[in-house]
């Protein structure tokens, strides 16, 4: 097999046993609501390479409702926040869930099947979501979560029990934790014994076209931190090995929809033209090759190719087994990435950009606090935020913590690569049509609660610390994703429209003509909504 087929391979497998295809039905009541999130999925991607893409992405997009210009609305961009916001029409500030670092992980619910990482349910996720709604309208529906990542297969669903579904690289197979089910049901236990993954032992992900349809650079020091930034990109020799690393290879969003694809056709997913179902799938490899390589590098490039290839292939399985008809899906991403701050390609605005060191600062306010006897668990920083979690604490220090705080602000004012530091009492004063930085804060935490100030880096500026390409900041190239309708109530078009994946939900929801369970922040997106007959 050759390195340019890798991949497409466990689809043709997940396939094979597919019936043909259902007879049309004019009546175009969904029967199923597949929602795709691509993790790390830049708004300007399908733009830039859109004269080499021909599978999945460029069905969906020229045929469906496309918003190139989305916004995961809020201030940190990670991958927890913006999964629990999609499929909720909720902010940060009401899902609860404001960072990876306080997403799903918790030793309270343990992985099944052999899994040793740690973890993972939805307690700390407020609210209800799509799939609540579906389930309130119609009790007999039916959803799937899958994901290469934990938090990427739980927060779209939020706290509803059912199957979902992640990625543990240490055992080689998909997982979940005790907070869904006490064991791993059959069907995933097949599917795990398979191993789709060690076919790849000894080969390598090389380009899937001729080197010079690439305009990028594959000499970039920079990438991967100085070593294996050149294709190709072998994969081990021990299956055990490739397991462990296959998350930072293309073909793990295969074997993700390949799983997608085999619950469908178990779970009956879509088959009773009665009900509506819901399957959501996270394809985490962009993020994985972002992360790892930068949005400028040869490696996104041939990820995004990939991608499209591999979600045409998963749509022609899945219209086999289900008439298109009956088949809605929505696609958007959980939030964007910025290049590094060294490379200067010219495609991104970045010549400014700083590495800026806080920890000398952070370091000398504890290092006061301590010393005046203000216990450490009394405050912390972190995401570039300044949290007071015991004003009691302060009070009995006879420390003012609100001082502190202006304090701290106007000394990291001084640092170069920050824009601002803001305290979360000041952002209600703002003009939060035109002040972006003060919305997308106000809608991770409220002005009154624990969080003091709020840093903002100046744009493409990394933290010091950090040494792959990264995102995490409110600013437009780590918020901008695209925002995607397809199928049969959709109204195509392209639209410039400036919209916020918190309107996803409440549009979904008028599509299938239900009723969301809770004041939402997103809106419904009536350009999108084909008028019924």
């Amino acid at each position: 097999m050759t390195s340019r087929h890798l991949g497409a391979a466990l689809l043709l497998a997940a396939a094979s046993s597919v019936a043909t295809a259902q007879k049309p039905n004019a009546a175009a009541k969904p029967s199923l609501v597949v929602f795709v999130t691509v993790d790390q999925m830049r708004g300007d991607y399908y733009a830039r390479f859109k004269p080499q893409l021909t599978g999945g992405l460029h069905r969906l997009v020229e045929g469906g409702a496309f918003f190139a210009h989305g916004f995961q609305d809020h201030a940190i961009t990670e991958t927890a926040p913006g999964h629990a916001s999609t499929m909720s029409g909720r902010f940060p500030v009401h899902t609860g869930i404001t960072a990876n670092a306080l997403g799903v992980g918790t030793s309270s619910a343990p992985l099944l099947g052999g899994a040793t990482e740690l973890g993972a349910s939805p307690f700390r996720f407020k609210g209800t979501t799509l799939t609540d709604w579906m389930r309130a309208t119609d009790s007999s529906t039916r959803f799937l979560s899958v994901s290469r990542k934990d938090r990427g297969a739980i927060l779209p669903i939020g706290r509803s029990k059912g199957d979902v579904y992640w990625w543990s690289g240490n055992a080689g197979i998909f997982t979940t934790s005790t907070y869904y089910a006490d064991s791993l049901p059959p069907w995933v236990k097949k599917f795990n014994a398979e191993k789709g993954y060690a076919q790849y032992a000894g080969k390598a992900w090389n380009l899937l076209l001729p080197a010079n349809q690439y305009v990028e650079e594959d000499t970039v020091w920079e990438e991967s931190d100085g070593s294996d930034f050149l294709f190709p990109h072998p994969f081990p020799i021990d299956t055990a090995d490739v397991a462990r690393s296959f998350a930072n290879y293309p073909m793990m969003d295969s074997l993700t929809l390949a799983l997608a694809l085999r619950g469908v056709q178990v779970k009956q997913l879509g088959a009773n033209p009665s009900r509506t179902d819901l399957l959501a799938i996270s394809l985490s490899t962009t993020d994985a090759v972002g992360h790892k390589y930068g949005p400028d590098s040869r490696e996104i490039h041939d990820q995004i190719l990939r991608l499209d290839r591999y979600l045409g292939a998963f749509l022609d399985s899945l219209f086999k087994l289900r008439d298109q008809r009956r088949v809605l899906i929505a696609l958007t991403g959980d939030h964007g990435v910025s290049p590094y701050p060294e490379v200067h390609s010219g495609r991104y605005p970045n010549q400014n950009a700083k590495r800026v060191n806080l920890v000398p600062a952070v370091k000398a306010l504890q290092v006061s606090l301590n010393g005046a006897g203000v216990p450490s668990t009394a405050w912390s920083f972190s995401e570039g935020v300044l949290f007071v979690h015991d004003r009691a604490a302060f009070d009995s220090a006879k420390v003012n913590a609100d001082s502190v705080a202006n304090a701290f602000a106007a000394t990291v004012r001084k640092i170069p690569g920050v824009l601002r530091v803001d305290r979360f009492t000041d952002f209600a004063k703002a003009n939060l049509a035109k002040d972006k930085i003060a919305r997308r804060w106000l809608h991770m935490f409220v002005p009154n609660g624990a969080a003091q100030i709020a840093v903002t880096l100046t744009p493409y500026s990394y933290w010091e610390q950090v040494t792959y390409a990264t995102h995490g900041m409110p600013h437009d190239p780590d918020a901008n994703v695209p925002v995607l309708f397809w199928g049969s109530p959709v109204k195509a078009g392209a639209y410039r429209d400036v919209v916020r994946t918190v309107d996803m939900a409440p549009t979904l929801a008028a599509m299938l003509g239900i009723t969301p369970l809770e004041k939402l922040d997103g809106v419904v997106l009536k350009k999108a909504v084909r008028a019924s007959r």
